[in-house]
Formats: structure tokens, sequence, C-alpha cells
């Protein structure tokens, strides 16, 4: 069984991805998402964390990809188990430009807020 992080980590991360805004958020064009994947890896002493990405697919399309090894981060295909869409419905979808801003932005976030481990961010 799969025992989740606690509310305070999951509450700062929440915190962290609420502070970023999309301000091309459902303009014309909008067609890209970033996405955030929950990483467990119980090797490591915090075996908590995420991954942050972009995309001008699905996003569940794209973890899908990831974990069948597709253009895959290897955090994601050995590490990944589920995606965390509650930390960016509030920014999807958005221009591609802006996507990849926001990708680095909010691992950036999720760093500051203590998160333990984040991957990707490009």
């Amino acid at each position: 069984m799969t025992t989740e992080p606690g509310p305070a980590w999951l509450s700062d991360a929440h915190r962290a991805a609420r502070s970023l805004k999309a301000t091309s958020r459902g303009a014309r064009g909008a067609g890209h998402s970033v996405y955030v994947v929950l990483l467990q890896d119980r090797r490591r002493p915090q075996p908590w964390g995420l991954y942050v990405g972009q995309t001008s697919r699905d996003p569940d399309l794209r973890f899908d990809q990831h974990k069948a090894g597709y253009k895959a981060s290897g955090a994601v295909r050995r590490h990944g188990v589920r995606l965390m869409p509650e930390l960016v419905e509030h920014l999807n979808p958005m221009r591609a430009w802006e996507a990849v801003e926001l990708e680095a932005a909010l691992a950036e976030a999720f760093r500051e807020a203590g998160v333990p481990w984040v991957e990707g961010g490009h």
C-alpha cells in the first residue's frame, strides 16, 4: 500500500503553485499545459517528490508516455505515482512560451516551498 505525503507537505506545494498565474490562460492558441507528477522512491531519505513538465498533449497521455518510456523522464518512468492536476488546473491551458516559463517557475516555487525532491522544470 502506498501512503502519500502528509498534509503539510501537500499544503506547501499547493500554496507554491497557487502563487503563480498564467497570463495567456484560455487565450487564442492556448494549447499547452504544465503538469505535475507525484514521485516516490523509497530508497531516498525523503521518498516523496514532484516532477514538473510541460506539453502540447493531454497531460494524462503525456504521463502514460513517460510510464511507457516514450520521451520519458527516468524519474517519472521509474518513480511516477500519479498526476496531480489539482496543483495546476488554475494555469491550464496556456500558450507554448508561457508553459515553458511556468514549468521552470513551478519547479523553483516547489523547491523554495521545501518540497523535498523536485525533478524537471527545464
